[in-house]
């Protein structure tokens, strides 16, 4: 099972990034706070000192066509805020 499935990269989380040493991960929807922990730490060989997750479930969605009303859905996710230890970072870009 993979825990981390993507970063989040977006401009609220690259303003916590730096000064506040918070970086977004999307995640698996059975992932507890401490195999995040362990995932993100194995995976960018960094000290993680919290996790904080929050679960999004997904919202119903329709749109009005000429063939007539669409209905769908967006799916579920898990996103985790992952604090880092003082003095450490994750760049996100070092390997374009």
């Amino acid at each position: 099972m993979d825990i981390v499935i993507r970063p989040i990269v977006t401009e609220k989380m690259d303003r916590q990034g730096d000064p506040l040493g918070k970086y977004g991960f999307m995640v698996s929807t059975g992932a507890n706070k401490l195999q995040v922990k362990n995932a993100v730490e194995k995976l960018y060989g960094i000290n993680v000192v919290a996790v904080n997750t929050i679960n999004y479930s997904g919202k119903k969605k329709s749109r009005n066509t000429r063939s007539g009303i669409l209905r769908g859905k967006s799916s579920a996710f898990k996103k985790a805020i992952v604090t880092l230890a003082k003095g450490e970072k994750i760049d996100f870009y070092s390997n374009i």
